[in-house]
């Protein structure tokens, strides 16, 4: 993908090769999509300061985050429905993320299952975890992700009920996909999308089927999956979590001080300040809005992870200065996948880590930990 110069171009291919309900599901968000823009906007008004004359010239983008060493502070989140921008995407994406020597994350709403993703990536993946009504299946789902050896348990928390999101009603989302006229005549015009689709057995929700008693077809799944997300779930249900899991524990989605405190004293290892990417609480605060604070506060007992809005190496760069450990990307590598599969996700990891590389350079940093506030342009500023 030699002609690709950043994620933009990646997200515009795949807007040519995915369903349009399935690329729309990965591009908007929820409501009046206020709080998707401003993840972005507010990430491009942070201005960097430059530097000169500081002999940059031996970098690198290594870090180590939860104990992991990783090449590059850029992590792959975890979205549902990846297998849906390209066949078998989460065992493409998993791979390409461990050949480019950082991580990956499983969503429990995958396409493939926990278990097909490990056969086919021999390295430790972390998994993410929705917290559902039916608490066995939650417990049977966590001892699967020991089985399977993932490294990291990350238990999102802003999802108890769903925010809506309008272009999935309208494109009438399913998995598989509605056989409406309209998505018939779409799925016509992605040819290449459709055969490999069909190519694979990876068609539903991987970690579901099978394991849903009386649930065994796409129809009644997608009942159980509505019904099943819980607005009872309280920070004991987190300690519960954290009985039954010995590994690191990361809670996703935390944009309030208080909640991060909680966090931190149940024994969360990590939490991501994240709003779901402006996929549920439309009017919410941007995710880079919320960092320092939640960094000042917490910062030194538990580490920070971002997501929300990254598109570039610069914007992964602003999440560091600010406080983060490493960044979160989810709809980058999305565009990345579908736009040209795991070589795609590849590009996707390739752009962004030379982005961030590049930016080091001209900011004066030559290592990650050079990287905080002092990389900013109006550092000092407000306590002048």
């Amino acid at each position: 993908m030699k002609d690709i110069t950043c994620v933009e171009d990646l997200r515009l291919l795949a807007k040519r090769r995915v369903p349009r309900m399935f690329f729309e599901y990965a591009d908007h968000g929820s409501y009046t999509e206020d709080t998707l823009r401003a993840n972005r906007d507010d990430l491009q008004k942070i201005k960097l300061r430059q530097r000169v004359f500081l002999d940059v010239d031996k970098r690198s983008t290594e870090t180590t985050v939860l104990g992991e060493k990783l090449s590059s502070p850029i992590i792959l989140a975890p979205t549902g429905l990846t297998g849906m921008q390209h066949a078998d995407g989460e065992i493409l994406a998993c791979r390409a993320a461990h050949n480019a020597g950082t991580q990956f994350t499983l969503s429990t709403m995958s396409i493939c299952s926990i278990e097909a993703v490990a056969a086919a990536n021999p390295k430790p993946f972390w998994f993410q975890l929705y917290v559902m009504r039916d608490r066995d299946f939650i417990k049977a789902l966590i001892k699967r992700a020991l089985d399977a050896k993932c490294s990291a348990l990350m238990v999102t928390a802003d999802l108890v009920v769903t925010g809506q999101r309008h272009r999935d009603i309208k494109n009438g989302l399913t998995v598989p996909p509605q056989m409406k006229i309209a998505n018939l005549i779409d799925i016509a015009t992605k040819p290449a999308w459709a055969w490999k689709i069909l190519q694979t057995k990876n068609r539903s929700f991987g970690n579901l089927v099978g394991h849903v008693k009386g649930m065994d077809d796409v129809g009644s799944l997608g009942h159980w999956v509505a019904s099943q997300f819980d607005p009872t779930l309280s920070w004991k249900d987190l300690e519960w979590i954290r009985d039954q899991w010995p590994g690191k524990l990361i809670l996703k989605g935390i944009l309030d001080i208080e909640d991060a405190r909680i966090a931190a004293k149940i024994g969360c290892d990590g939490i991501v300040v994240s709003n779901h990417g402006g996929r549920q609480l439309d009017g919410a605060p941007s995710s880079i809005s919320a960092l320092p604070r939640i960094a000042d506060a917490i910062g030194s007992e538990t580490e920070i992870l971002f997501d929300g809005g990254v598109r570039t190496g610069q914007d992964v760069f602003r999440a560091l200065a600010l406080g983060a450990k490493a960044a979160l990307i989810g709809r980058a590598f999305l565009y990345g996948l579908g736009a040209g599969g795991e070589a795609g996700v590849t590009t996707c990891l390739d752009v962004m880590r030379k982005e961030l590389d590049i930016t080091m350079a001209l900011a004066g940093c030559t290592t990650i930990s050079d990287i905080g506030p002092q990389v900013l342009a109006d550092y000092g500023r407000n306590s002048a």
